[in-house]
């Protein structure tokens, strides 16, 4: 039960001319600051504004003409709700997402634009498995997950699949590849491309603190389950622990994981708008966060590849973090 670089390379032929090629980018600026030459995946740039919509499409193309007339059901705190919600449209499958009330509006509101249903719940009080697992059995519904997927985690390795083609375009072989982590799905699936392709390249995870479920559970060689008692700005990253699916992955192809505040959040969220000319939702600059703050140390003579995974900032949290610079 693990995905392999045929299945990804799979999943690259199914979204390709529906997910976008994301470019790899370079900043002069940010290279002089680490000392490092870094090459930027911008998956903010991808469709639904996150790496999640090649997760969704992959899996839900796959669906039997049955399974698409029974609906999909998601349950998300904004990307991967985005990713299946457009997904479903452009597949005509109806969809419905169970997202917490406390999502940020901007995720919300565009989930709902692309034609899905949504549920809310209280994510302190309510079980958001047990409800989209309720409403598909209510409704026989396919439960659509987040990262726990086989083709959820294929989809996702597309990214390090672009990402080494891209680097070695240049003539770069990546010492580092540095991504965010929550429940593990981009990391699983793009670790595994990365190793395949770029054998000696390391891949190093980072989370925010207080769900830094992945480094314990490596730590400890067993999944370990978080009970938060605090909110972090990454709300894109508040898993519990990592998959069933996922870690097993992690544990073979991870080398380290920084664990970042959310003052350093905030400072590379502004760094990525000031200097890279780049809106990036928190989740999805912890890597940045990391680098700048010097918690990813170098392999080799520190190449790196930096994925930035998502770019659904709620605007009045993006004001409040630029104006707290």
């Amino acid at each position: 039960m693990s995905v392999t670089l045929a299945d990804i390379e799979a999943a690259a032929a199914r979204i390709k001319g529906h997910a976008i090629e994301t470019p790899l980018i370079e900043s002069p600026a940010l290279n002089d600051r680490l000392g490092r030459r870094v090459l930027i995946k911008p998956e903010t740039l991808q469709r639904v504004g996150a790496f999640k919509f090649r997760g969704a499409y992959n899996r839900l193309v796959q669906l039997d003409a049955e399974e698409r007339r029974a609906r999909v059901v998601a349950f998300s705190s904004g990307n991967h709700a985005q990713g299946v919600a457009l997904a479903a449209r452009l597949l005509g499958i109806p969809a419905l997402i169970v997202m917490p009330a406390d999502a940020p509006a901007v995720k919300v509101e565009a989930t709902r634009g692309y034609g899905a249903e949504i549920r809310l719940y209280d994510r302190l009080t309510e079980d958001r498995v047990a409800i989209a697992a309720e409403i598909a059995s209510q409704r026989g519904s396919v439960v659509v997950p987040a990262f726990d997927d086989l083709d959820i985690i294929a989809g996702q390795g597309t990214v390090g699949l672009e990402l080494v083609s891209q680097a070695k375009a240049r003539g770069v072989t990546l010492d580092v590849v540095v991504s965010p982590v929550g429940g593990g799905g981009l990391m699983a699936g793009l670790s595994t491309a990365v190793k395949a392709l770029s054998p000696s390249t390391a891949l190093v995870g980072v989370e925010p603190e207080g769900f830094d479920d992945t480094l314990r559970s490596l730590k400890a060689g067993a999944r370990q389950t978080l009970t938060p008692t605090t909110r972090s700005l990454c709300d894109a990253l508040e898993t519990p622990a990592p998959g069933e699916l996922t870690f097993p992955i992690l544990q073979r192809n991870v080398a380290d994981i920084a664990v970042v505040s959310d003052a350093e959040v905030s400072d590379a969220l502004r760094y990525a708008f000031a200097t890279l000319k780049l809106v990036v939702e928190p989740g999805g600059c912890v890597g940045l966060a990391a680098l700048l703050a010097g918690k990813v140390r170098s392999w080799g003579d520190g190449t790196t590849g930096l994925v930035l995974s998502g770019g659904n900032v709620d605007p009045a949290l993006f004001a409040e973090i630029l104006a707290g610079g």
